[in-house]
């Protein structure tokens, strides 16, 4: 292998892609986490009751919403 392949900017470019990836895939889990936890009071049957929808909905509207102004908080700082 080519020790100059290594500093590649396509190589770069894949592994800032990998991280953003793992990022989402982070967010998404914690979400989910935290989401069931304060909205699923029971074990769910085959369907989620209107109420346990309307939380899960809510919470995952209010966390995107939390993490974009971080977001472009974090960005302002740069």
């Amino acid at each position: 292998m080519d020790p100059s392949a290594l500093n590649s900017p396509e190589l770069e470019r894949f592994l800032t892609e990998e991280k953003e990836r793992a990022m989402v895939n982070e967010m998404v889990a914690k979400l989910t986490s935290a989401s069931w936890d304060k909205c699923i009071m029971s074990t769910p049957g085959s369907k989620l009751s209107s109420s346990e929808s309307s939380c899960l909905s809510n919470c995952a509207r209010s966390y995107m919403d939390m993490s974009l102004i971080i977001m472009k908080r974090f960005q302002s700082m740069n």
